[in-house]
């Protein structure tokens, strides 16, 4: 590769690796990220993948050259999702893993989500500013030998792990018609092997599949279910097919988002109360992490099911090393990541839509009754976002316009403020220039708008 030094490598976030096609990333700049990735961390082997992205290939053929360039022996699974790298990482007890993705960003990005051993998050705090700095100098240290490529299918492994969360004689029970979008098919395999387990076992679910093959073109648009318009699909084919649930993944399938038999959406953050009660019910008194933007639903469940709530900062990172500290057996974020202590801690968009569906099965409610009742004691705002210039100073004058009135105020991310009959948190993006803002009651769903109403005046003023 060429020798040319970049002033600042701008792909580099706080958690991962994401930018725009040409200048932010391209194939040199791969390159360079896993040359300086098997320098800083000095693996064996490593795993990677790529999501279905027209640009994943190229990007992932020259960050393996970088890898093997630096003496590192490089382990290719293909297609695949982000967790399938998690996967593969801890499966195979390899030193490291890298997927190539943007996730849900427009077709003209891609990125990198990065691991060490044990499928270990590596982020700002833990080595990815190390990587950045050795990447951008471009100046690296000469290796002995040229490490080796091979590729390799970890799928039947993973899928016997993914089955493993739950009881094939519990899908028995009676017929379930579930509605899946693949978004442009990065997880078309994986739905497909399933189907083919299920049939073959004599589990009569059947699968309305939507958008299930693989194409980098995003012919059906961004693959970003937590836009309205990215859910239509979805929703009507639950419709026209009479399905009992809709499910539809991101780009990299590391998150799912559900609907009910009515075609609603359900937010991630009522799915995080029903999975932490169903894990509760099979480990009485474990211990369940959840964000702070909306905390009251979760706490009410788990405290009613014996288990121990614990707050931690928002972010997959923070999520997962709180998860290692408290040996917590399950963790949720209302943004649809789901975090399993028997998945190495990391988050899985599979691992949900299947444990869903069987609670709807053995509690014999649909996954619309099932919340109803959630829904109803708690209303949410959702995540609203705002652009802002001066995020700092109207935290500060929010927190001084209701802090007389507050019960409790908490900065463990953002600003979180609680009183009689309503809580907000308010918070600035990791990533980019937004106020976030989520908003619920206690079953006052009135309350809910007039204070929600109330805060965006102030931010937008």
């Amino acid at each position: 590769m060429e020798d040319k030094k970049y002033k600042k490598l701008t792909c580099f976030k706080a958690y991962d690796i994401r930018g725009k096609l040409g200048d932010e990333l391209n194939e040199d700049i791969a390159w360079r990220i896993g040359r300086a990735y098997a320098q800083c961390l000095s693996p064996k082997q490593v795993v990677i993948g790529g999501d279905v992205r027209l640009t994943s290939e190229s990007l992932k053929l020259a960050l393996a050259e970088g890898l093997m360039d630096g003496g590192c022996d490089v382990l290719d699974i293909g297609l695949s999702g982000t967790e399938e790298i998690y996967f593969a990482t801890f499966f195979l007890k390899v030193d490291g893993g890298i997927e190539v993705t943007a996730s849900h960003n427009p077709i003209d990005y891609n990125g990198m989500k990065l691991v060490r051993r044990g499928a270990r998050p590596v982020s700002g705090d833990t080595g990815l500013k190390d990587i950045q700095a050795l990447a951008e100098e471009n100046k690296f240290t000469s290796s002995k030998t040229k490490g080796s490529y091979k590729k390799i299918n970890i799928l039947d492994a993973y899928v016997d792990h993914l089955l493993g969360y739950i009881n094939l004689d519990n899908l028995r029970i009676k017929p379930l018609k579930l509605v899946i979008n693949s978004g442009n098919g990065a997880a078309g395999h994986v739905i497909d092997e399933i189907e083919l387990r299920f049939k073959t076992a004599g589990v009569p679910v059947e699968f309305v599949k939507v958008h299930n093959e693989p194409d980098g073109t995003f012919p059906h648009g961004i693959p970003n279910p937590l836009l309205p318009e990215a859910r239509q699909d979805t929703a009507n084919a639950v419709l026209e097919t009479q399905a009992n649930m809709g499910i539809a993944f991101d780009g990299d399938f590391d998150r799912c988002f559900l609907f009910d038999e009515h075609a609603n959406f359900v937010e991630g953050y009522y799915i995080v109360g029903l999975l932490a009660e169903a894990f509760l019910k099979k480990e009485p008194g474990a211990k369940i992490i959840h964000d702070p933007r909306l905390t009251w639903n979760t706490i009410d469940i788990v405290e009613s099911a014996g288990g121990i709530p614990v707050l931690s900062k928002t972010g997959h990172a923070f999520i997962k090393e709180r998860m290692r500290i408290e040996n917590a057996v399950y963790g949720g974020e209302m943004s649809a990541h789901h975090y399993f202590r028997e998945f190495a801690y990391c988050d899985s968009g599979m691992i949900p839509w299947l444990l869903v569906a069987e609670l709807v099965l053995t509690s014999g409610s649909s996954l619309g009754e099932l919340v109803k009742s959630r829904i109803a004691r708690f209303p949410v705002s959702g995540e609203i976002n705002r652009k802002v210039e001066n995020a700092v100073e109207l935290i500060a004058d929010i927190e001084a316009r209701y802090s007389p009135l507050a019960i409790n105020i908490d900065y463990t991310d953002g600003l979180s403020m609680s009183f009689a009959d309503w809580r907000f948190n308010i918070r600035t993006s990791n990533t980019e220039p937004l106020l976030r803002l989520n908003v619920e009651t206690d079953a006052d769903e009135e309350l809910m708008i007039t204070k929600r109403d109330e805060l965006l005046e102030l931010i937008n003023s």
